[in-house]
């Protein structure tokens, strides 16, 4: 077997999602398991370079995973020869000028979402990236989960007929910081550092709906921040000028209507942390992270409202699981190859800065709904 290695530049090695979903669950296991066959019968192999701005805790994450390189410097890191990939998983107000440096820098570009702040900005980084002709990409981890997965796969089978309507939610209580650690940085709780969850969570919300079912054409929100002071990392009490939930209505060409909750302060009494139930002419599927269950219009038992008496149907009991068919990888790492493999062999991916645009648009024009109360038209938005 012939190794190809690959430099790749993990910025922001040291924040959660960095660390574990693309350090060591995707590239470090991409290692574990030979690389990514290339089309040349050689095997892509990563070697992660990782970059963040405390030079200690690098220093440990490298020396417990056997990684001979990390830097606090990422214009060293970004002019070494064998580099040819940069990532980045940074707070959100850090990626612009990151991005922008590895683009000068002729690296290939992958990074985490949202890409920026804005749509315009999003959409210079994708006029930038193309014009320097380096091959360029966004996570959209949820379109490779294994619940989504067999939900697009009823989808493509026309299991619903016309579909109707999709409803979902999406959420947890994240602990105000004061008695238990909040599970989420307390950036994402400040606007001025691209905190939000409706800038964090429409680019998934758009990846999803545009891939599942068909064009966004129109948005309604109404944000709120519910929890009005948290508590940091060193125990300082602020002020949480950042949403922390959202609840859209998504308009869909063709007629589908989508309904979403997103909220970090909400109690979870559902199966999964997002649950997605899908309503069709023929059909019902409920999809999360990794499950999805349907019922057929044949197998609907016939409900009949009567508050005056306990209710007979055991509903959940109607619904069957969807088989797995195949098996499931992590959807970060999926991700991670199906990239790699577009920058060594040219193989089609679609999820680029200007699909990255487009999410950080709906964002930017939910908020918008939000702030005017009212309906608000999503245009095309053309590279």
């Amino acid at each position: 077997m012939t190794r190809r290695p690959i430099g790749i530049v993990v910025n922001g090695a040291t924040g959660r999602m960095g660390y574990r979903q693309h350090l060591v669950r995707s590239l470090l296991a991409i290692r574990a398991e030979g690389g990514v066959p290339a089309a040349d019968g050689s095997r892509i192999w990563p070697e992660p370079v990782l970059v963040g701005r405390d030079r200690d805790r690098l220093a440990r994450i490298a020396a417990a995973h056997g990684i001979g390189d990390y830097t606090t410097d990422l214009d060293a890191a970004l002019s070494r020869p064998d580099v040819r990939v940069y990532f980045d998983a940074q707070v959100t107000r850090e990626r612009e000028k990151a991005v922008r440096r590895a683009i000068e820098a002729g690296r290939h570009v992958y990074t985490e979402k949202p890409l920026a702040d804005t749509a315009s900005t999003a959409l210079d980084l994708y006029h930038a990236a193309t014009a320097a002709g380096v091959r360029h990409g966004v996570v959209q981890d949820k379109l490779f989960l294994p619940g989504l997965r067999k939900l697009r796969r009823l989808v493509d089978s026309g299991f619903f007929g016309r579909i109707l309507s999709i409803r979902g939610e999406f959420g947890y209580w994240v602990f105000e910081g004061d008695w238990q650690d909040a599970q989420r940085p307390s950036w994402n709780y400040r606007s001025a550092d691209g905190g939000g969850i409706t800038l964090d969570m429409f680019p998934h919300w758009h990846y999803l709906l545009e891939g599942l079912f068909g064009h966004i054409v129109a948005v309604t929100t109404h944000v709120s921040t519910h929890i009005a002071s948290r508590v940091d990392e060193r125990g300082e009490r602020y002020e949480a000028t950042a949403d922390d939930a959202c609840y859209a209505i998504f308009e869909l060409a063709g007629g589908a209507v989508a309904q979403i909750n997103s909220s970090w302060a909400v109690r979870v009494r559902r199966d999964e942390l997002l649950e997605l139930q899908v309503d069709g002419t023929e059909g019902s599927a409920v999809a999360g992270l990794r499950n999805c269950h349907l019922q057929h219009r044949a197998a609907t038992p016939k409900a009949v409202w009567d508050p005056d008496v306990p209710d007979p149907l055991d509903y959940r009991s109607h619904w069957q699981p969807v088989p797995d068919n195949e098996s499931y990888d992590n959807g970060f790492k999926a991700q991670w190859q199906a990239f790699l493999r577009h920058v060594v062999d040219g193989e089609d991916f679609p999820w680029d800065f200007l699909a990255a645009a487009r999410g950080v648009q709906l964002a930017e024009l939910g908020l918008r709904s939000a702030a005017e109360g009212r309906r608000v038209d999503v245009p095309e938005l053309a590279g």
